[in-house]
């Protein structure tokens, strides 16, 4: 028997389509276009890339794109200005600053710098610590956050069920916890040092993969029927793979996320549901203090 594919594209196409509407008749009701600065410094391939995709998803849903691209000689000083310029912008509702950043800049003050209202990929402490909380207005980072509306959009339920979450990033695995601990999992974080994984994975009815190691998940390390999201993207001949042996680990668990077209188009919905999001709070914010 073959696993039910929990089809990524077909999800955010949905979603995009309701943003669409939603910021047409914001449109109509007077109020700016949404829009997102993404901050990059340096040209990685990958952030090049990944700023294009973002740009096109922005884009097809009517929204607002802007590039900061900043040159590698950029210091924590320089950094730190642009992103407290756009935190002061109001056509600037949301801003994403890509990863990684040049050795030699420090990640930590870079993310203090970020406006948490305008923190539409939860990576600023404020966000972080919220989410752990599970209080008051946050945002969560939006690959974990795209799968919990795969799981949500599925019918999957979550509550109740035993979830394993394979990796401890700031921004997948961690998050990824906190965010199924709200939907009332029981919650066991594992790791690449993680002694025995399988005895862990085996016993999971939810299994998440981000760890970045091409099938790193083979077919006897996963309970039948489990629901397998797999987050990782790794390049091997040329071609996509996940974290997870998908053609073995298909005819044992219930439900997977392909790779391509699992989890990776949910993140771009996600950012456009949190900047649409981020833009109706500064609105009311707005009007309240007039």
């Amino acid at each position: 028997m073959s696993a039910r594919l929990l089809d990524g594209r077909a999800l955010a196409r949905g979603i995009v389509d309701d943003l669409r509407d939603e910021v047409g008749a914001l449109s109509r009701a007077g109020l700016p276009q949404p829009t997102i600065a993404v901050v990059r410094v340096g040209n990685d391939p990958a952030s090049v890339r990944y700023a294009s995709q973002i740009e096109r998803a922005f884009l097809g849903a009517a929204m607002g794109f802007r590039l900061e691209a900043l040159p590698e000689s950029t210091d924590d000083a320089d950094l730190a200005r642009v992103l407290a310029a756009l935190a002061a912008d109001p056509t600037v509702n949301g801003i994403l600053l890509q990863f990684p950043l040049p050795p030699r800049l420090s990640r930590e003050r870079a993310v203090e710098a970020i406006d948490p209202a305008k923190d539409v990929d939860g990576v600023s402490p404020l966000n972080a610590g919220r989410l752990f909380v599970g209080r008051g207005h946050y945002f969560a980072p939006a690959t974990p956050l795209g799968g919990i509306e795969i799981l949500r959009r599925s019918g999957i339920q979550i509550a109740g069920r035993h979830a394993v979450v394979v990796g401890r990033s700031e921004i997948v695995g961690r998050p990824l916890a906190m965010l199924l601990l709200g939907e009332h999992a029981t919650v066991t974080i594992c790791h690449s040092r993680t002694p025995d994984l399988a005895h862990f994975t085996r016993d999971a009815s939810i299994l998440a993969v981000a760890v970045g190691r091409p099938g790193m998940i083979s077919g006897d390390m996963v309970a039948p029927g489990a629901v397998v999201l797999d987050f990782g993207i790794n390049v091997v001949d040329g071609k996509l793979v996940g974290d997870v042996d998908q053609a073995v680990v298909s005819s044992v668990a219930g439900a997977i996320t392909p790779v391509p077209g699992g989890t990776g188009p949910m993140t771009n919905a996600m950012l456009l549901s949190n900047t649409l999001e981020a833009a109706k709070r500064q609105s009311s914010r707005a009007r309240s203090i007039r």
